[in-house]
């Protein structure tokens, strides 16, 4: 076994040996299932912060259900994503000067079809770094044959259903991509903008009323002004009509519960096209949608001549000195407001009247919704179900078409009359509507929502509408783990779909994870140079190579200069390579449920530590077992008091890590492993074990001790698989035949259970004494800096005759582990001399000082480093006697300054304790 632990020799061999060997396909071998359905990520992806802590905590669950016996299935797959996937290739097209359009449809889309097959697999490539434990073999794709298959069953069945129409609605719309986009693919930011106030005559010539718009050119499809019915200031407009300034029409002056007295004049302009609440007010009062904008945001044929083919934002400077010019511009405030960006496009997002696709869901959501209150899918943590609740119970029809070329074309055709079909094909609908072959028939061009395949991920990949084997064993599916941010976009859908088409819901729990933060808990963003790519934690980066990452293709070089500045304090060192596991390690650790995690480099390289722990245990294991007899014969076996100690205190851990992690509490997990691997196996068990190898104990002592050692660390191995797979492996592989384990690969071992028969509590009691007697002992030596490895002689006060007889019992252990020459007792009306003192219950420990250290020497050390904290104390002190530091620090700060004044004050006190005892010898 190599001496260094080097994650970098071993790991991605151990993949392709698990891959190859197709260790990660369902067993079929077991009457009880666990699927998880992988969300799919984006051919175009690449992995992030936010995937890694995903997909660690979804594999975790995989290989523990996997070592609990189950029939366990991880489906993997990716998603088309149909605008990101498209924006990549007209990208490419138009560096070479070309555009979808000169190639065609059919020719354009090929081409998509040649860029996936070669960079679209890129994150499947950094998930196996991750170790992630998918069924590669039955990978699926959102635009392969069978998943298209069940995306035109499901379309023409909601159709024929009158569950999918056409109409004319708003949207959001993207005048770059020319498409509607869905609420998530809009990123509203607050921007700096104005509020114009605009002067309305009323026809009749008795006034004028003030309208507050940011959006002025919009007034060009005012269909109304809305006042507040209780608002006094109005109640005589009401009814009466406005000559629309600019145009030549009249609208209605109207009363509406939306409108807010307190903004702006209290006064509202309408325009039902181009804005979401006033297209609400417009059905209310059955006002006229006027849309004055073409697709690409310029003003169309339904405005004044004079305004027609200008930009949206030229047509509002046009507008806005019109107004002014006729008197009607009232004054122009600065107003902050959000502005809705496509998120691909950068774009400013329109408002936009058109021909669009719909699912009506009010009947798919009530089951939906009936299937979380009834408890049979489950939000982790609980309170995600009243957000659930909020979104489906006032949820609207859902518009699934996009104006694209790449994606699942929406399978409807039209005759020259534009009457619409919807079948499977053309063939199908001419056999469906029995329509004659002369008849000629139009495809839509329209494809449909990326997330119309997503909601049917869950039983599309398993083969449905086809009745398959696999979809009988796996669905419903046992967990989802996913963000928060597409409850309502992928979760709620595929709810409703199952529910709808299989009769029962897609998956029993719904696990919600948080956001992954930087170290001061800020949002990882590109634009703060704050992101981290875990291929860079795993592999390492040279400061210049993180530094030219990170500022390559920023087209503003003040923020390539920012973020460089940023990185450059950050990483002064660049990254270091931590490997897998340590990263792995760390997300469990910070997965508390649903909780944001914070990620800082020093967690990661403590995980990286603990990896590199594990791996000297297990060499001393080796050395101390192979070539030797570990038990597995018929020759006696004696177990020592410590053997029998940490093979109960195994069982205690692993009761908690199976009950952490069927609660996701998978941070719990990994601390009560990490506790016992570091703090009682290694720290303290194998110190236990080497009086037993190296004082010529018996043989069935050594035996017994060989075999604790070997059993122990194979079960441990094994409960810390799931977290940390890779160096699990590879010492399991060394370790499992000395402790008797047959088998190929650790990941398909049994999980380890807890077994009542193997707790011995009066072992643990004993055990925990001499770790108190050792630990009394070791503080003291560090409090009065004696070496470590300078024998003592001590004195025993006060003990009970349980102390004496455990004393007496384990005196060796303590000498040998503890440092000491002899153990002496002191009658308790005794005067001991003067001594440093530990308690062990009610038993005091002394260790007499005279002749043990150089009193002069050590006082002056004492002396010494008191002025120093002195020091320091002094200046924290007047820091938080300051009024403008108090007043003007965040609060944050100044708490730090007053922990850093009681962290000064009670380590003096200790050392004046300390002196005290020094000067008494």
């Amino acid at each position: 076994m190599e001496k260094t632990y080097n994650p970098q020799a071993i790991e991605q061999s151990w993949y392709q040996t698990w891959e190859q060997k197709n260790y990660f396909a369902p067993s079929n071998q077991s009457d009880s299932s666990y699927c998880i359905m992988i969300p799919p990520p984006n051919v175009t992806g690449t992995l992030h912060m936010g995937h890694a802590f995903q997909d660690t905590i979804m594999d975790l669950l995989t290989r523990y259900n996997r070592m609990q016996g189950h029939n366990t299935l991880w489906q993997a797959g990716s998603d088309h994503a149909g605008i990101a996937t498209q924006m990549v290739v007209e990208r490419q097209l138009a560096a070479a000067g070309q555009t979808r359009h000169d190639l065609g449809r059919e020719a354009f889309t090929e081409k998509v079809w040649d860029w996936k097959k070669e960079s679209g697999g890129k994150i499947t490539q950094q998930l196996r770094r991750m170790g992630a434990s998918l069924d590669w073999e039955h990978e699926r794709f959102t635009m392969d044959e069978g998943l298209s298959h069940s995306v035109r069953e499901v379309f023409v069945r909601l159709y024929d259903e009158g569950l999918i129409y056409r109409g004319k609605r708003l949207v959001n719309w993207d005048p770059v991509l020319h498409t509607a986009v869905s609420d998530l693919e809009v990123v509203s930011e607050e921007e700096n903008g104005s509020l114009w106030h605009l002067r309305y005559p009323l026809d009749d010539g008795s006034g004028d009323m003030v309208v507050a718009t940011t959006r002025p050119e919009t007034m060009l499809g005012d269909t109304a002004v809305a006042v507040h019915p209780e608002d006094e200031r109005y109640q005589k407009y009401i009814g009466k009509f406005i000559e629309l300034p600019l145009t030549s029409r009249k609208i209605p002056v109207i009363a509406d519960d939306y409108v807010d007295p307190e903004f702006g004049s209290g006064c509202v302009k309408i325009t039902p096209a181009h804005d979401f609440n006033d297209y609400e007010m417009g059905k209310r009062h059955d006002l006229e949608k006027i849309n004055i904008l073409t697709e690409d945001a310029k003003i169309n044929d339904n405005a004044p001549s004079k305004y027609r083919g200008l930009d949206r934002y030229d047509a509002r400077k046009q507008v806005v000195a019109d107004l002014d010019a006729l008197g009607l511009l009232v004054k122009i405030d600065k107003h902050k407001l959000q502005v809705p960006r496509g998120d691909r496009s950068g774009a400013v997002i329109e408002p936009f009247l058109t021909d669009q696709w719909y699912v009506k869901v009010e009947s798919l959501a009530k089951p939906a919704i009936e299937a979380v209150e009834q408890g049979r899918i489950k939000f982790i943590p609980e309170n995600w179900s009243k957000t659930y609740f909020e979104w489906m119970r006032n949820i609207e029809d859902w518009c699934i078409s996009r104006q694209i070329w790449w994606g699942h074309r929406i399978p409807a055709w039209y005759d020259a009359d534009g009457k619409e079909y919807v079948g499977y094909s053309e063939a199908h609908i001419r056999q469906k509507y029995q329509l004659d072959d002369a008849l000629i028939l139009r495809q839509d061009d329209d494809v449909l929502d990326t997330w119309f395949s997503s909601a049917l991920w869950p039983f599309s990949t398993l083969g449905w509408p086809d009745d398959t084997k696999r979809l009988h064993n796996f669905y419903p599916t046992s967990v989802l783990v996913t963000g928060f941010d597409i409850i309502f976009f992928w979760v709620a859908r595929m709810i409703m779909m199952g529910i709808k088409f299989i009769g029962d819901v897609p998956f029993k729990e719904v696990y919600i994870h948080g956001l992954v933060r930087d170290s001061d808990g800020q949002k990882m963003s590109k634009s703060k140079g704050n992101v981290l790519d875990p291929i860079d934690l795993i592999d390492g980066i040279e400061l210049e190579d993180l530094v030219a990452k990170r500022t390559t293709g920023l087209m503003q070089p003040q923020m390539a200069a920012k973020i460089e500045k940023v990185t450059r304090k950050a990483y002064p060192d660049g990254i270091p390579a931590f490997g897998t596991d340590a990263l792995r390690f760390t997300f469990a650790a910070l997965a508390s449920t649903g909780r944001d995690i914070r990620f800082d480099l020093g967690r990661i390289e403590g995980y990286r530590n603990f990896c590199n722990k594990l791996w000297n245990a297990t060499r001393y294991v080796l050395m101390s077992t192979e070539d030797q007899d570990t038990g597995l014969g018929s020759e006696p076996v004696e177990l020592s008091l410590a053997d029998r100690w940490i093979i109960s205190h195994l069982q205690t851990v692993e009761q908690e890590v199976n009950q952490y992690v069927k609660a996701y509490r998978f941070d719990l997990a990994a601390q009560t492993l990490y506790e016992f691997t570091w703090n009682e196996y290694c720290d303290w068990y194998l110190e236990f074990s080497k009086p037993v190898l190296q004082k010529g104990a018996s043989e069935a002592a050594q035996r017994g001790t060989r075999r604790t050692l070997v059993r122990v660390l194979e079960t441990l191995l094994r409960l810390l698989h799931p977290f940390i797979p890779f160096i699990t492996e590879e010492l399991w592989q060394k370790i499992a035949p000395l402790a008797g384990v047959q088998g190929d690969t650790i990941m398909l071992q049994p999980y380890p259970e807890f077994d009542a028969d193997k707790v011995d509590t009066d072992a643990v009691q004993d055990i925990e004494w001499v770790k108190q007697f050792i630990l009394g002992i070791r503080r003291i030596r560090s409090e009065m800096d004696i070496a470590p490895g300078k024998r003592l002689e001590i004195l025993v006060q006060n003990g009970s005759a349980d102390d004496k007889t455990k004393l007496e019992a384990h005196r060796v252990l303590l000498n040998t582990l503890a440092k000491l020459d002899t153990i002496s007792w002191l009658e308790s009306d005794a005067n001991p001399p003067e001594s440093a003192t530990a308690l062990v219950g009610e038993m005091k420990v002394l260790i007499p000082l005279a002749g043990l250290i150089d009193k002069d020497a050590e006082i002056q050390r004492l002396t010494k480093e008191m002025d120093k904290i002195r020091k320091d104390l002094d200046k924290c002190q007047a820091k938080l006697n300051n009024p403008k530091f108090t007043a003007r620090a965040p609060e944050d700060i100044v708490n730090v300054e007053k922990q850093r004044v009681a962290d000064f004050s009670s380590a003096l006190q200790q050392l004046e304790t300390q002196l005290e005892k020094i000067k008494g010898i």
